[in-house]
């Protein structure tokens, strides 16, 4: 046998000897936690109260969208349902993908919130926008 071998042959061996010399540790049990809530205390009144039912709360609107940036420099938020920024201080005047589109009896479309704008139809618009106008 080569010294290699014999090597490792007597790490291999040397390892598996301390498993099985090894004691097993005991093992505690943790202690246990504390109620999360207090416990109910029993009432003295005879006049039993009624349950209240705890307000939903309101799911805040995205202001932003995680696939695609907001216009630069406008007051804006993220409309799910169009799948486009809706401009805040412009009726009717949306944003997506360095495009502004606005509807005005028609679609257009610019690079600017100022224009100019070109005209164009509901194939020249983001889905959402041509299922909620329609043209």
């Amino acid at each position: 046998m080569t010294a290699f071998a014999r090597i490792t042959l007597l790490s291999v061996v040397m390892g598996l000897s301390a498993c099985a010399v090894q004691q097993p540790t005991e093992h505690q049990a943790p202690p246990p936690f504390p109620p999360s809530q207090p416990r109910p205390t029993p009432s003295t009144s005879p006049v039993p109260s009624k349950p209240t039912i705890p307000a939903k709360p309101s799911k805040p609107l995205p202001r932003t969208s995680a696939s695609f940036a907001p216009p630069p420099g406008g007051n804006s938020h993220w409309d799910q349902k169009l799948g486009v920024y809706v401009l805040d201080d412009q009726p009717n005047t949306f944003y997506r993908q360095r495009t502004y589109y606005r509807w005005d009896n028609g679609w257009s479309r610019s690079i600017s919130p100022n224009g100019p704008w070109e005209d164009t139809d509901i194939h020249g618009v983001p889905g959402g926008l041509g299922r909620q106008f329609g043209q």
